[in-house]
């Protein structure tokens, strides 16, 4: 079985919830594209480094989900980040350098974020729609928030809390 990246639902509310997501090790790779392409464009590079494509020809598990986000709160950005997360109690300093210049190892602390799941197949329009359902209602909530990702295993899309 794939593992899944660690959270514990903080509060659940009537149609989102507030999870905290554990501190962790992603692998990331940079696409200016449209949702619709950016995930398939980056997802190669990303299994390719997983599959031994890094320094010490290593083969990392393959975890869930596959996470595709925008680190700003401007909808029309081209910029996505789309990410693996490695597994569970990996550090940054003991996995092994990618091979591919465009992936990026980053460790991520804890955080905090509004979620909502939803089915069916995470299409540009799909996913935009359920970003705005979740805005509007953490904003009802008063709970601010900031960029989008969107987890692709689960169908979940996460908004990160601004604390400030």
């Amino acid at each position: 079985m794939t593992e899944r990246q660690e959270f514990k639902v903080l509060r659940t509310y009537e149609d989102f919830e507030l999870r905290e997501y554990l501190p962790c090790v992603i692998a990331e790779v940079k696409i200016s594209a449209q949702y619709s392409t950016a995930t398939s464009s980056a997802f190669s590079s990303l299994f390719n480094y997983i599959s031994k494509g890094n320094k010490s020809s290593q083969k990392i598990a393959m975890t869930a989900p596959v996470i595709t986000a925008q680190k700003t709160d401007i909808s029309e950005s081209a910029d996505w980040y789309v990410s693996f997360v490695m597994p569970s109690g990996s550090t940054f300093g003991h996995l092994p350098h990618p091979n591919d210049s465009q992936i990026k190892l980053r460790e991520l602390d804890t955080e905090t974020c509004v979620a909502k799941s939803f089915r069916g197949r995470a299409t540009d329009e799909l996913s935009r729609k359920m970003a705005n359902e979740l805005r509007a209602s953490a904003s009802k909530a008063n709970i601010a928030r900031s960029s989008l990702a969107i987890f692709r295993d689960s169908s979940s899309v996460a908004l990160p809390r601004n604390d400030g």
